[in-house]
C-alpha cells in the first residue's frame, strides 16, 4: 500500500483531552515518524507536530479523530512526493 508523508498539527486548549490524545498517537505508533510537543503557558494552551508515513486514509483517520476532541484542533499538511 502506498504511504504518504504528513505532518499533523494540533493545538490543545483543554488539558483534559491529553490522555485520549496520547491514546489515538500510541493506536498510530507504527506509522509516526516523530512528534514533538510545546507548551505555551501564557495562554495555557499545548501545541503538537506530528510527522507520519502512513496511508492517507490512515493519516486522514487520525487528524480527524483528533479534531473531534473537546478543546482539540488539527490540520493536516502533505508532502508533494
Amino acid at each position: 500500500m502506498e504511504t504518504r508523508l504528513a505532518v499533523i498539527s494540533v493545538i490543545v486548549e483543554d488539558s483534559g483531552e491529553v490522555e485520549k490524545i496520547n491514546q489515538l498517537l500510541h493506536q498510530h505508533a507504527q506509522y509516526i515518524v516523530g512528534r514533538m510537543g510545546v507548551p505555551y503557558r501564557p495562554r495555557n494552551i499545548s501545541v503538537i507536530s506530528v510527522v507520519m508515513d502512513a496511508p492517507q486514509n490512515v493519516i486522514s483517520t487520525l487528524s480527524g479523530k483528533l479534531g473531534m476532541l473537546q478543546g482539540v484542533s488539527s490540520k493536516t499538511m502533505y508532502s508533494k512526493i
